[in-house]
C-alpha cells in the first residue's frame, strides 16, 4: 500500500476513536479500529478505484460502519495458509462483528461493505 493511503487509514483510526470516545463508546474503540482499518485497507488494494467513502453513524442502540469503494465485485472471505502475511482482514472483520453479536455484509453489487454492531 502506498504510504500516503497508509497513513490515511491511520488518520481514520485515530478520527474513529476520538468520536467514539466522544459518544461515550471507548469500550468498542479498540475493535471498531481494526473493523474500520481492515475495510478500508480492502477497499484501497482491491477496489482500483479512486474514491473511497467511509461513514460511521450512531443512530440508537447501533453503531453502522460503511466503506464505499465504486468498484462491484464478489467480496468474500477467503482461507489462507499459516504462512501468509495477508489475506485475513475479511476473516478478522467478521470474527470481531461476531464477537459483539453484530452484522456485517455487502450492499451496492458489493462496492460498500458495511457492518453494524449494537452499542
Amino acid at each position: 500500500m502506498p504510504p500516503e493511503d497508509a497513513s490515511r487509514v491511520g488518520a481514520m483510526r485515530r478520527l474513529v476513536r476520538a468520536r467514539l470516545k466522544y459518544c461515550g463508546l471507548q469500550r468498542m474503540s479498540d475493535d471498531v479500529a481494526v473493523i474500520v482499518s481492515e475495510l478500508l485497507t480492502n477497499a484501497i488494494l482491491h477496489s482500483g478505484g479512486e474514491q473511497i467513502s467511509f461513514v460511521m453513524t450512531v443512530r440508537g442502540s447501533s453503531l453502522r460502519i460503511s466503506v464505499h469503494d465504486g468498484m462491484p465485485g464478489n467480496l468474500k472471505i477467503r482461507p489462507v495458509n499459516s504462512d501468509a502475511e495477508t489475506g485475513r482482514g475479511l476473516f478478522l472483520v467478521a470474527s470481531l462483528v461476531d464477537a459483539h453479536h453484530g452484522t456485517w455484509g455487502v450492499s451496492d453489487a458489493g462496492a460498500t461493505t458495511w457492518c453494524s454492531l449494537p452499542c
